[in-house]
């Protein structure tokens, strides 16, 4: 179950609260320590292909749109 769905679900049965009880005991998603879902791109949110090296905390895909105002180098090609 994925996280809207949880919170679509909750808000359906907010006013049966034995039932809100039960669900969140049993069906709320936890707080990730590790892996994917733990970090977020700081520009567009996007979970995959992080880079946290050097503490960019981006994705790679808005890596390349920032790289050179950070101060990195394409090499190989003469652009």
């Amino acid at each position: 179950m994925s996280t809207s769905d949880w919170t679509k679900l909750a808000k359906q049965i907010a006013h049966k609260p034995s039932k809100l009880k039960r669900m969140e005991k049993y069906n709320k998603p936890k707080q990730r320590t590790t892996g994917v879902d733990k970090y977020r791109c700081e520009i567009c949110g996007r979970r995959g292909a992080h880079i946290n090296k050097y503490g960019l905390h981006i994705c790679r895909q808005c890596f390349r749109d920032v790289a050179r105002e950070l101060g990195f180098k394409k090499y190989g090609h003469e652009v």
